[in-house]
């Protein structure tokens, strides 16, 4: 029984109501959004349910870390719009699953801490580029189907529309000003619920989406043929997927551990979230991973256990069970301008005010991971993107730092001292330090400010001690580093490695 209590973190020091009430309001927040997001994507509404109320069951539980909430994100439903456009939801489906899949392997080999890869301007940019899409993705509802074309609404169901968006935006805005003790975007959606229902305006619902009655997730295996065809279809989708939610979801985990003052358990969580996307996919939801904005109003109620997030997903399965009428009547206004706000709550604002306060290559990154967000709909290659873009400028700078100090002295040797990274990128500018032919029969290459880092730089000794070596002119390397010396004795099955005039390398850790 006490094992049970620890998973659960349940204890003495738990308050249960501030767990319920908690739950209760993450729950009321998370339905709007599984909603829209499911919409967006094309997908049935009520797999948006399905999604939070699977993902945040099993991620409360089995989780890296008590006050994390997980549903149907728009971060990784975006991935998908494109296999759903082209392929059906049953290869939905199997994409969701398989991308589990992955993110199980991501942390039974325990390769969540590469998250730390993932630098501060790149991660502004996939923020700023995932809330663009969130808003432009609300002017859809903006339209109506007329004659068989999709046209803008105009004349009174424009106005009637605009207005009530406008409004839910002013309750969201202003109502945490007056008090915050029920979740502002909650009200705002009950309000104009009330005010379309009693004064008969008729405008779009859930409704005249799609049909959100339902009873518990039905277990379904997707129908698809079980071949490499569909493997080599549904595994890109997945990838990225698994990569996309992984990213949210040990970002979410760092930002909780900052808030809280506690450490989680990033591999563990990859595990939970694998899992969760593994029953979604045999199950009808549409895949999930945490949402950063759920956990923030779950952290802000007070909760600090896992028993809000359990709450939260049971209270979403109940409404699926008994409170689908009232959901279909919800107007879409209210969604849409719940989901203004959350898009403008998503962008890093502050992006703007460190322009002039950050190298320009920064600025850069933002752009170009935010611009590849919003063209391509894929959240994980613009990060990958931003990596190896961010790794190249980094690259660059350190290849600009080898440096080399020369002299000659009483008994006619040359050293060059030598400083900096020698690594692939800085490999040219250290050759290009030595002059062969001018120089001395005797010369000493000190590395006691540098280090060998890779193939490419071993390769670089090769070709300078080479030069020397056909004008019989001899060369020591002195003060290279343990690791180094070990790079270059197993480069001497790949590579000639001329060290001519000692070959244990005693000579490369002479210390004089």
């Amino acid at each position: 029984m006490t094992k049970i209590f620890n998973l659960f973190d349940f204890s003495q020091k738990v308050n249960y109501k501030t767990e319920v009430l908690a739950g209760l309001t993450v729950a009321m927040t998370m339905i709007p959004e599984s909603l829209s997001f499911a919409i967006l994507a094309g997908f049935p509404p009520l797999m948006g349910l399905y999604a939070s109320f699977i993902a945040g069951l099993v991620t409360a539980i089995f989780g890296g870390r008590p006050g994390m909430i997980s549903g149907g994100a728009g971060a990784t439903v975006i991935v998908l719009i494109a296999l759903m456009n082209s392929d059906g939801l049953e290869y939905v489906l199997a994409a969701v699953a398989l991308a589990g899949v992955f993110q199980i392997l991501v942390g039974v080999f325990k390769l969540g801490k590469f998250i730390r890869l993932v630098p501060h301007p790149v991660m502004f940019g996939f923020v700023n580029g995932l809330a663009i899409i969130i808003f432009m993705s609300q002017l859809d509802q903006f339209k109506t189907v007329l004659n068989g074309d999709i046209v803008w609404l105009t004349g009174s169901p424009l106005l009637i529309m605009a207005g009530l968006v406008a409004l839910t935006i002013a309750i969201v805005v202003l109502l945490p000003k007056i008090t915050k003790a029920v979740p502002s975007s909650l009200v705002a959606i009950i309000v104009v619920f009330i005010l379309v229902y009693f004064l008969g305006i008729d405008t779009k619902t859930v409704k005249d989406i799609a049909s959100v009655s339902g009873g518990f997730p039905p277990f379904h295996i997707p129908n698809i043929p079980i071949n490499w065809e569909t493997l080599k279809l549904i595994a890109p989708y997945s990838m990225i997927m698994a990569a996309v939610g992984l990213t949210e979801g040990l970002l979410t985990l760092n930002l909780v551990d900052e808030i809280t003052e506690t450490k989680g358990n990033g591999n563990r969580e990859c595990i939970a979230q694998g899992s969760s996307n593994i029953l979604n996919g045999f199950f009808f939801g549409m895949g999930g991973c945490p949402m950063i904005a759920q956990t923030l109003v779950n952290l802000s109620a007070g909760s600090r256990a896992r028993l809000a997030g359990i709450v939260a997903a049971l209270t979403i399965l109940v409404i699926i069970l008994f409170g689908a009428p009232i959901i279909e009547q919800l107007p879409m206004a209210a969604l849409v301008g719940v989901m203004i706000m959350v898009a403008i709550g998503t962008f890093e604002w502050a992006s703007f005010k460190i322009i002039n306060r950050v190298p320009k290559k920064d600025v850069f990154l933002v752009l170009i991971v935010a611009t590849i967000t919003v063209l391509l709909h894929n959240l994980a290659l613009a990060v990958l993107v931003g990596v190896i873009i961010s790794a190249l400028f980094f690259a660059w700078e350190s290849a600009k730092r080898i440096r080399a100090r020369k002299h000659v002295d009483a008994n006619g040797v040359k050293h060059y001292e030598i400083y900096g990274p020698l690594f692939f990128a800085s490999t040219t500018a250290f050759i290009e330090k030595f002059d062969v032919g001018s120089d001395p029969d005797e010369v000493i290459i000190d590395f006691k400010d540098c280090r060998v880092s890779d193939m490419s730089a071993i390769e670089a000794l090769n070709v300078v001690t080479h030069r020397y070596h056909k004008l019989g002119k001899k060369v020591h390397l002195r003060h290279l580093s343990n690791d180094c010396i070990v790079l270059l004795k197993n480069a001497e099955a790949i590579i000639d490695v001329n060290i001519m005039e000692d070959p244990s390398y005693k000579v490369v850790v002479d210390k004089d």
